[in-house]
């Protein structure tokens, strides 16, 4: 009988690889996509192949494992992940499956331990990966040196790590020497986690990735997010007014005294970096606008930093303040299934009940998660409908959409190796 592997799962869906280059080879990019990309199984396991386990993804914040033996766990698609601080202060990351029969190694979120070591049988590896004890039971000619675990590429910079399954992940550097530069102010080593949430909505993830990259349904759907953001976040919108552009000339002379980049950094479609002013008077995402932490981050001194935004594809948003910051990400978990992570983070030294009140830091973003769910699930639910076809975007509110899913045109059809259409590189309202 001839076993189904990885292989033999990509033999299964070479049809259905063939169609999916097709309609994107074919499809208008003003226009929503086809309705298999946000409902078919088989092509919600060809985005987990050719974008998923291919591109580079934000696992975590270095803080989140701040010593020796720390280590965070998350899963993408169908494989356990294990991020883990070792020696000397190297990030490891491997996949979390033991080389004996396969058990997952570590079973909780996070944790600290002295050695990785299975549940099952006990076989013991090295924080770098080495097998160091399988037993007596395996035999004298037991070879330990051929059953490390399984790594994963991993880099860091300003504080995130970032893991890439594949054999030859694509080019990332530039951004990462850029984040580095944007994120230095907060000094991220010196911050930590304050609060964390887990969302799970019944929508495709390009449906929840769509909705964040716009805020045409803003005004519609936010009411506490548009207490502080304004719904654009560059001085060409055709939204933007005089006020907004004067705003913005006040505060780049403020940030440029206090030494904070502000300027926008692009890298293609898939990287963004840019700062703006919150509303006038707002200094920080809370319901007051006032700020959430009264620590504030790094070397940071004044509160009044706007938000910079940070996107990450295709899975990863960022607000950053002066007082706090905020890290999405999206995490697919079938056609029509996603999982959001919400991380809430704050100086490591502001003391929980009297420098932050963690119900105050995430009531903004707790509501607008939750209203962006019901967005999305009600999306899903009409595009599973015989009626759905593709629908046009507004060019010029809707900019970030055709950003995204040109991007993800692009990828897929080059990890397919199909030909991409070269995307036109357009301004991002959202």
């Amino acid at each position: 009988m001839d076993v189904i592997n990885n292989a033999g799962l990509g033999d299964l869906l070479e049809p259905a690889r063939k169609i999916t280059a097709q309609m994107l080879r074919e499809r208008d990019h003003s226009f929503s996509l086809p309705q298999p990309f946000y409902n078919d199984e088989r092509l919600f396991q060809i985005d987990m192949q050719e974008i998923f386990y291919k591109e580079w993804l934000i696992a975590g914040m270095t803080c989140e494992i701040p010593a020796k033996g720390n280590y965070l766990t998350l899963q993408i698609g169908d494989n356990p992940i294990i991020v883990v601080r070792g020696a000397e202060g190297r990030i490891h990351a491997f996949h979390n499956v033991c080389r004996h029969r396969g058990s997952r190694l570590c079973l909780n979120d996070k944790g600290k331990v002295a050695k990785l070591v299975c549940p099952y049988h006990q076989w013991t590896y090295e924080l770098d990966g080495r097998l160091l004890f399988a037993g007596t039971e395996m035999g004298a000619d037991f070879d330990l040196n051929q059953y490390g675990l399984k790594p994963l590429h991993v880099k860091t910079a300003g504080g995130y790590i970032f893991v890439s399954l594949a054999d030859n992940p694509p080019e990332i550097d530039d951004f990462l020497r850029t984040l580095e530069h944007y994120m230095e102010p907060y000094d991220m080593e010196n911050a930590k986690v304050a609060v964390q949430t887990t969302l799970v909505e019944k929508a495709n993830w390009k449906l929840v990735m769509e909705n964040n990259r716009e805020c045409y349904h803003c005004s519609g759907s936010h009411p506490e997010l548009l207490k502080t953001l304004l719904e654009w976040d560059d001085v060409t919108d055709p939204r933007a007014t005089q006020e907004f552009k004067d705003q913005v000339a006040a505060c780049t002379k403020a940030w440029e005294d206090e030494k904070i980049p502000y300027a926008h950094a692009s890298f293609g479609l898939r990287n963004r970096i840019v700062r703006m002013p919150l509303l006038q008077g707002t200094v920080s995402m809370t319901l007051d606008g006032k700020p959430g932490c009264k620590k504030l981050m790094g070397r940071i001194q004044n509160p009044d930093l706007g938000s910079m935004r940070i996107l990450h594809l295709p899975h990863s948003w960022n607000h950053c303040m002066g007082d706090h910051m905020i890290v999405f990400t999206v995490w697919p978990v079938s056609a029509q299934e996603t999982i959001v992570t919400t991380k809430w983070l704050v100086h490591k030294d502001a003391v929980e009940g009297v420098d932050y009140d963690p119900s105050r830091l995430r009531e903004v973003w707790d509501a607008t998660n939750d209203q962006d769910r019901r967005l999305a699930e009600e999306n899903q639910r009409g595009i599973n409908s015989t009626a759905y076809q593709p629908g046009p975007y507004s060019k010029t509110y809707e900019f970030g959409v055709i950003n995204f899913l040109d991007w993800y045109s692009e990828r897929m059809l080059a990890n397919l190796g199909d030909t991409p259409a070269t995307p036109v590189l357009r301004q991002v309202n959202q």
